[in-house]
């Protein structure tokens, strides 16, 4: 989505003057802004999604009331989405909305983020500091950019898995297809779908996002606006594993939520950008990582990995694809990966080292000296 647009036909801002239609998002983030909250608002697109777009619109809408933002960021959205994809939103909200008006929560408390309660103590000391020294503290890096740390209580763990169960009983006694958590993985559910998104929203920009902005700012970290939360299960008449991939996320938390189980471990193999997401895998790249309840691992979505089969036991999951619409848009116009693709950066030393050399050899010519 490209940051040059024009409404199709005229607006009025907030004192009734006509906004022109050749009005366009301007190119770059007003940073002094402090974007609304559209989380209570009926919207075919993330909210989050909405406030991050906010900050590119031109100074005279910026106080619009926010009903005419809405309205002209749908319009862009619309307008630069694929038809294919307009419809596939509209099904999807009409699916939800479905979902919402007959699934009742069996833990309401899940619904509204409450920290003291999800997170463990030292997770919430480092997020209030707010700094590289305070996130470090309670994280290790096994391997390079893959994060692990303690995240949650036992007890959201438990209560989460509980109302997972509890959404698939109801799916199961109302005979309702669900949409699967995404085209790997068929079971699971969408906790977006049944009423979450909201909280998971809060849990992305409040938790995830300062993280982000530390390690990972070279791929969307600054700037992630939206997500898709998820519960994955393996194990017996479960998914057993899942083969070698990269997620459609900018950076992703994995979090094992429980319960008993033997192997699905993670195993990592370099970082790669579209173009070389199937080249060979170099040997300092293979990491391997074995699930560890309440553990969160956070990482690169452009991480490629896959997980080991579950042998026996029940293995659950809560996974947060977290993305950036702004990244997603400038990655279109760029070539050069080289700050945090694998092979990019093997290509950059190896056209460097070619032109050293052949400036070495230049320099051996004009005085006379042989190459050899």
């Amino acid at each position: 989505m490209s940051m040059d647009y024009a409404t199709e036909k005229a607006r009025e801002n907030g004192n009734g003057v006509e906004l022109p239609s050749t009005q366009r998002l301007i190119p770059f983030e007003n940073k002094e802004h402090s974007p609304e909250s559209y989380e209570d608002m009926q919207l075919d697109y993330s909210p989050l999604l909405f406030s991050s777009l906010e900050r590119y619109l031109p100074p005279n809408m910026l106080n619009l009331p926010r009903d005419r933002k809405v309205h002209f960021l749908s319009d862009i959205l619309t307008r630069y989405s694929p038809q294919g994809e307009h419809t596939r939103v509209q099904k999807h909200r009409m699916y939800r909305q479905k979902i919402l008006s007959n699934y009742e929560p069996r833990h309401k408390e899940l619904y509204t983020m409450n920290a003291a309660n999800f997170f463990v103590p030292s997770f919430l000391k480092a997020i209030s500091e707010n700094s590289e020294e305070s996130f470090r503290s309670i994280m290790a890096e096994p391997a390079a950019g893959v994060y692990t740390f303690e995240m949650f209580q036992p007890k959201f763990c438990e209560m989460l898995m509980d109302e997972v169960e509890s959404m698939e009983r109801w799916v199961h006694d109302q005979r309702f297809h669900i949409i699967c958590p995404n085209t790997m993985n068929k079971y699971g559910v969408v906790l977006d779908d049944f009423g979450l998104e909201t909280m998971l929203n809060k849990l992305m920009e409040g938790y995830i996002c300062p993280l982000s902005r530390v390690f990972f700012p070279e791929v969307g970290g600054l700037t992630l606006d939206s997500h898709h939360g998820f519960v994955v299960e393996y194990g017996v008449n479960r998914d057993i594993e899942l083969g070698f991939h990269v997620d459609d996320s900018e950076v992703t938390l994995n979090v094992c939520l429980g319960e008993q189980f033997y192997g699905g471990d993670l195993f990592f193999r370099g970082v790669r950008c579209d173009k070389h997401v199937n080249t060979e895998t170099q040997s300092e790249e293979v990491f391997d990582y074995a699930h560890i309840p309440g553990q969160a691992v956070l990482h690169r979505g452009c991480h490629r990995h896959g997980a080991r089969a579950t042998v026996s036991g029940h293995r659950v999951n809560l996974v947060i694809w977290c993305r950036s619409t702004v990244f997603r848009e400038l990655k279109k116009h760029q070539n050069d990966f080289s700050s945090w693709c694998g092979d990019c950066q093997r290509e950059k030393k190896e056209r460097q080292r070619l032109s050293v050399a052949a400036t070495k050899l230049e320099l051996l010519k004009r005085n006379g000296i042989s190459a050899s």
